[in-house]
Protein backbone atom coordinates (compact mmCIF):
# COMPACT_ATOMS: atom_id res chain seq x y z
CA UNK A 1 0.00 0.00 0.00
CA UNK A 2 1.39 3.17 -1.16
CA UNK A 3 1.69 5.91 1.53
CA UNK A 4 -0.19 8.67 0.42
CA UNK A 5 -3.53 6.70 -1.12
CA UNK A 6 -5.82 10.31 -1.74
CA UNK A 7 -5.36 14.10 -0.52
CA UNK A 8 -8.85 13.80 0.22
CA UNK A 9 -10.02 14.04 4.19
CA UNK A 10 -12.68 14.19 6.16
CA UNK A 11 -12.15 17.64 7.54
CA UNK A 12 -9.72 20.66 7.77
CA UNK A 13 -8.12 19.15 10.84
CA UNK A 14 -7.25 16.27 9.18
CA UNK A 15 -6.25 18.07 6.08
CA UNK A 16 -3.69 19.72 8.13
CA UNK A 17 -2.53 16.54 9.48
CA UNK A 18 -1.73 14.98 6.11
CA UNK A 19 -0.16 18.80 5.22
CA UNK A 20 2.52 18.06 8.09
CA UNK A 21 2.96 14.59 7.11
CA UNK A 22 3.03 15.72 3.23
CA UNK A 23 6.09 17.89 4.45
CA UNK A 24 8.06 15.47 7.19
CA UNK A 25 8.19 12.85 3.71
CA UNK A 26 9.32 15.33 1.45
CA UNK A 27 12.63 15.83 4.01
CA UNK A 28 12.64 12.09 4.69
CA UNK A 29 13.20 11.96 0.36
CA UNK A 30 15.47 14.73 0.39
CA UNK A 31 17.19 13.19 3.09
CA UNK A 32 16.92 9.78 3.51
CA UNK A 33 19.40 9.14 5.76
CA UNK A 34 17.80 8.65 9.69
CA UNK A 35 21.24 10.00 11.44
CA UNK A 36 22.15 12.89 9.51
CA UNK A 37 18.32 13.82 9.99
CA UNK A 38 18.66 13.21 13.22
CA UNK A 39 22.02 15.40 13.52
CA UNK A 40 20.31 18.29 10.80
CA UNK A 41 17.45 18.60 13.60
CA UNK A 42 19.83 20.52 16.26
CA UNK A 43 20.84 22.97 13.84
CA UNK A 44 17.10 23.88 12.46
CA UNK A 45 15.39 23.98 16.05
CA UNK A 46 17.33 26.92 16.92
CA UNK A 47 17.04 28.88 14.04
CA UNK A 48 13.68 31.01 13.53
CA UNK A 49 14.47 31.14 9.85
CA UNK A 50 14.52 27.91 9.11
CA UNK A 51 11.32 27.20 11.51
CA UNK A 52 9.56 29.82 9.39
CA UNK A 53 10.25 28.42 5.81
CA UNK A 54 9.52 24.49 6.84
CA UNK A 55 6.08 26.80 8.15
CA UNK A 56 5.79 27.93 5.00
CA UNK A 57 5.89 24.44 3.42
CA UNK A 58 3.41 23.01 5.63
CA UNK A 59 1.02 26.42 4.81
CA UNK A 60 1.85 25.34 0.47
CA UNK A 61 0.76 21.64 1.38
CA UNK A 62 -2.41 22.57 3.32
CA UNK A 63 -3.45 25.04 0.74
CA UNK A 64 -2.60 21.84 -1.94
CA UNK A 65 -4.99 19.49 0.39
CA UNK A 66 -7.60 22.28 1.05
CA UNK A 67 -7.67 22.75 -3.32
CA UNK A 68 -8.11 19.01 -3.00
CA UNK A 69 -11.04 18.42 -0.63
CA UNK A 70 -12.76 21.64 -2.41
CA UNK A 71 -11.95 23.93 0.99
CA UNK A 72 -14.55 21.51 2.79
CA UNK A 73 -17.86 23.31 1.22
Amino acid sequence: MTWLPTLITESPEEGFELALKLSRMGVKKTQPNDEIRGKLRSVYEQDADALIASSAVVATNFQTVAAANNYWK
